[in-house]
């Protein structure tokens, strides 16, 4: 059997794990209550498997050092992000990189411009968002033929 250390970082993700499952099964502790002469009303089976669920958890998880409580950890880490800024004008074209958690294009120019081969008019934003946590875009392919873009975002 193993012990955690309360001083690691993976405890706290094996009391998050621990307070999910508790929560799922908090209702199923009244089904867990055995009317029958041996137990009178009490719910020893169901707490035995609670407790058996989170020692296996522990045993499966390196007790709290393991790869899935560290990779939740750096999920959770802050992480510090790059702004990008970058203005295309005239009859160039390009692709972005796909490292960007945010990205803004404006069309800053008189004339209408592609992205990802669709026109957008002049005067017109477009936003992307990767979502949660560390997910990135692909990559954006523009055309700024006769216009300009004012491209804006945070990468890795």
């Amino acid at each position: 059997m193993k012990t955690l250390d309360l001083k690691h970082p993976g405890f706290y993700c094996l009391y998050a794990i621990f307070f999910v499952y508790y929560c799922i099964n908090i209702y199923a502790m009244s089904i867990g209550n055995l009317k029958d002469y041996g137990n009178k009303g009490n719910n020893f089976p169901w707490q035995l498997k609670m407790l058996q669920g989170l020692q296996s958890i522990i045993d499966n998880t390196g007790g709290g050092t393991g790869t899935c409580c560290n990779d939740i950890i750096n999920l959770l880490s802050p992480q510090a992000r790059q702004p990008y800024i970058e203005n295309f004008t005239g009859t160039s074209g390009g692709t972005t990189s796909g490292n960007f958690y945010s990205l803004s294009i404006a069309n800053t120019g008189a004339a209408a411009g592609l992205v990802n081969g669709v026109s957008i008019p002049a005067g017109t934003i477009l936003n992307f968002d990767a979502g949660v946590l560390n997910n990135t875009l692909g990559s954006i392919t523009y055309d700024t033929t006769n216009t300009t873009f004012l491209i804006t975002g945070l990468t890795v």
